[in-house]
């Protein structure tokens, strides 16, 4: 037992020191390549749960630009994740009482972390406090981090092998197959995983990815593949001008078309590989560039300019590896033949032909992407309307005389159908001229080095072969070039999205730890100023000459505001349509940063605790219109701002208040419960029923505010006394805003 003590003591890192641990461990694993000195946690996070210890390492991480993502795995799956988790944070579990359920089992050590580097053929890679890295086999680890969970069956497990009377030499396979028997579903929350987040530069995430490995791959096999197939050329070339085959040139013949088989197939794997990780990350980028966008620079789109977006960044990700493959592997093509045309009987003058010949397709080429934009722009404009007037079909049928329903529609339709005619006619002309025309000027080069110069048959050949090979890449380059065309004009919808996420994320202060929700903070460490004078209570929020104007130019909707919230506060907030009362609640809840004055929660203002903490404790269920009810489950829409996936508690606690908000009826209903699928597809709720989801949705985000932006307006009065019951008994601090 001492030695094992040691050895843990060796390896494990204590929570004064995770900072250091996270600094280190990136630095090792590649993630970073500068050295930031994160200030170490601070000494209230010794005595606190995962949920803030993993708040604190991602904000640590976020200085490092990187992002600490919880994991947790099965018991059975646990070896997968050591091998191939690494970078992580793995935290040991520490002495915990047997003679309570596995769910119900509490730490009683200061909480103490391994740092996972990386894991193969059953050894893992571990850094340790003194920065050394040591391999630990990974029985051992598992061991480690399974031992309360072992321990919990162990006595049963031993009598029951007992009384089998298992041989001596055969306990440690039985037992561990017991353990995995009985244990398999337990889920291990085993720490966090160190990741380059999504926003990172595009090198960084390529090279941690591996997708340049694949990229490699796929351009020298392609290039193999061009020189094995001009090898074939010249060994038929050779037989046809000596007037015989030999039997040895016949089988490499055969042999170098033989081996063209096996670099297609590695080059289609390579290809596939990249594209689906080039895919995913470029997918992952774009989400989060969505997240990141304020409401303001999507306030004004229309459904169909969503849709347009969607559609579009499918297009740019195919597009930009099936175009931009094929023209690259036509550069490759036409500089070979470049190089087989200078071999050849025509010289110099057949490449320089060429060259030529590109510059003017290339011409054609840019033609055809002007063109090709002004049909996109049109073709976005008629799919906008479109969608619009779908979506607003019912309103249409009711309330519009149906001789307006296909106002201007004959212009932009015959504006579209020019537009594509004379797209047609460039694209024809591309298909058909380039390659063809190529062909007989190369041919004319060729028959104008026949006629002055007398070549070799060989030479002719030579310049046949390469004319032949510049037609193949030039088709490629068109195909290509009208890929990328499109893609450039798909990249103006998805560019915002993509440049979104490079916005960097506002993160609080490591050295201090923000008070729990719900509970006020240390009165030696909020600001003794922000007390109130009346209840002689920590202020809640406190907000002092807020301004704020949507247009840097335009009046302003907030002037010289000024409040104070005290915890246990019930207000109502009334004024008329226009009059910036969600404005206010937008400023409040963190959605809209004020132009000028002072807010401040628990005494502490946006910068100290970080936009994501501020968002967290002080949460707003917006107007009907602005809500929203996912195509996903009831679960996932009452729970989404809590936490996923949702544990029993969470479960039960939703439940309670859907019955106190009166859903219960509506959830005995659904034939799935907590699991029935919501939206326009699934179940259809009505919109007294809808409002008070979003009720529901906010008590659960465990804040210490809640706004409700006229949450009520839609309810009758039964379910609008059930509803502010409920309301008024679980808001640790409410704001209604209503009409009078």
């Amino acid at each position: 037992m001492a030695t094992r003590a040691l050895d843990l003591d060796q390896i494990a890192w204590p929570v004064n020191r995770l900072g250091e641990l996270t600094e280190n461990l990136a630095l090792k694993a590649g993630l970073t390549a500068r050295l930031v000195r994160l200030s170490q946690p601070p000494e209230g996070l010794r005595s606190s749960g995962d949920t803030e210890i993993g708040a604190w390492l991602d904000n640590a991480a976020g200085y490092l630009d990187l992002e600490a993502e919880p994991v947790s795995a099965q018991y059975n799956d646990l070896d997968l994740l050591l091998t191939a988790g690494g970078p992580a944070i793995l935290k040991l579990p520490g002495v915990r009482r047997t003679d309570k359920p596995i769910d119900e089992w509490s730490s009683t050590h200061d909480p103490s972390f391994l740092a996972l580097l990386s894991g193969a053929r059953g050894r893992i890679s571990i850094l340790c406090p003194d920065l050394r890295i040591r391999r630990l086999s990974l029985e051992a680890l598992r061991a480690l981090l399974t031992r309360p969970y072992d321990a919990y069956l162990a006595e049963q497990i031993d009598h029951v092998l007992l009384d089998a009377e298992v041989p001596a030499e055969r306990l440690q396979r039985a037992r561990k197959a017991i353990l995995r028997d009985q244990l398999g579903s337990v889920r291990i929350e085993a720490g966090w995983l160190l990741r380059l987040p999504p926003s990172a530069g595009l090198h960084n995430q390529f090279r941690h990815a591996g997708v340049y490995r694949p990229a490699a791959i796929m351009l020298g096999m392609y290039f193999i593949q061009q020189l094995l197939s001009v090898a074939s050329w010249f060994v038929i070339g050779r037989g046809i001008f000596q007037g015989h085959f030999d039997m040895g040139w016949l089988l490499a013949w055969a042999l170098l078309l033989l081996s063209t088989i096996p670099v297609q197939i590695i080059v289609s794997d390579a290809q596939s590989e990249l594209s689906m990780g080039a895919g995913a990350l470029f997918k992952q980028r774009l989400i989060l560039g969505t997240l990141k966008l304020d409401p303001e620079e999507i306030r004004h789109l229309g459904m169909g300019q969503f849709l347009n977006r969607v559609m579009e960044s499918e297009a740019v990700e195919m597009l930009a590896l099936s175009g931009g493959f094929t023209a690259l592997l036509s550069f490759i093509e036409l500089g070979l033949s470049v190089v087989i045309l200078l071999k050849g009987a025509s010289g110099s003058v057949s490449a320089a032909s060429l060259v030529i010949w590109a510059i003017l397709t290339l011409l054609l080429l840019w033609r055809y992407y002007r063109t090709s934009r002004e049909w996109t722009d049109a073709y976005r404009e008629m799919t906008n309307h479109l969608v619009e007037e779908m979506v607003g079909h019912r309103t249409r049928l009711i309330q519009q005389d149906s001789q307006g329903w296909h106002t201007d529609e004959d212009q932009e339709l015959d504006r579209y159908l020019k537009l594509s005619e004379n797209m047609d006619h460039i694209g024809v002309l591309i298909n058909s001229f380039i390659t063809r025309g190529w062909i007989l000027v190369g041919l004319a080069g060729i028959a104008l080095a026949f006629v002055a110069t007398n070549p070799t048959p060989q030479a002719l050949a030579i310049s046949l072969g390469g004319v032949l090979l510049a037609s193949q890449g030039l088709g490629k380059l068109t195909a290509g070039a009208q890929s990328l065309s499109s893609l450039a004009n798909a990249w103006q919808q998805v560019r915002p999205l993509f440049e979104a996420a490079d916005r960097p994320r506002q993160l609080p202060a490591l050295g201090f730890t923000p008070p729990r929700r719900g509970e006020s903070p240390d009165p030696t460490v909020a600001n003794q100023a922000q007390v109130s004078q009346e209840t002689g209570k920590q202020a809640l929020v406190q907000a002092r000459d807020l301004s704020f104007r949507y247009r840097p130019s335009g009046r302003p909707i907030l002037q010289d505001c000024s409040l104070q919230i005290s915890p246990g506060d019930q207000l109502l907030l009334e004024g008329p349509s226009g009059g910036g009362k969600s404005t206010l609640a937008a400023v409040l809840t963190g959605l809209r940063a004020p132009e000028s004055g002072s807010l401040l929660l628990w005494g502490f203002d946006r910068q100290l605790l970080g936009v994501e903490e501020w968002r967290k404790r002080v949460v707003m269920a917006p107007q009907f219109q602005e809500n929203y009810v996912f195509s996903e489950t009831l679960a996932f829409n009452l729970l989404l701002g809590r936490r996923w996936p949702p544990t029993p508690e969470d479960l039960e606690e939703a439940g309670n208040i859907c019955q106190e908000l009166g859903l219960g009826e509506v959830l005995q209903r659904m034939p799935s419960g907590f699991q029935q699928m919501l939206g326009e597809s699934g179940w259809q709720l009505s919109h007294g029923e809808r409002s008070r989801l979003f009720i529901a949705r906010t008590l659960l985000q465990m804040a210490d505010m809640i706004v409700l932006d006229e949450s009520f307006g839609a309810l009758d009065p039964e379910n609008l006394e059930r509803a502010l019951q409920c309301v008024l008994q679980r808001a640790p601090t409410l704001l209604v805003i209503a009409h009078p």
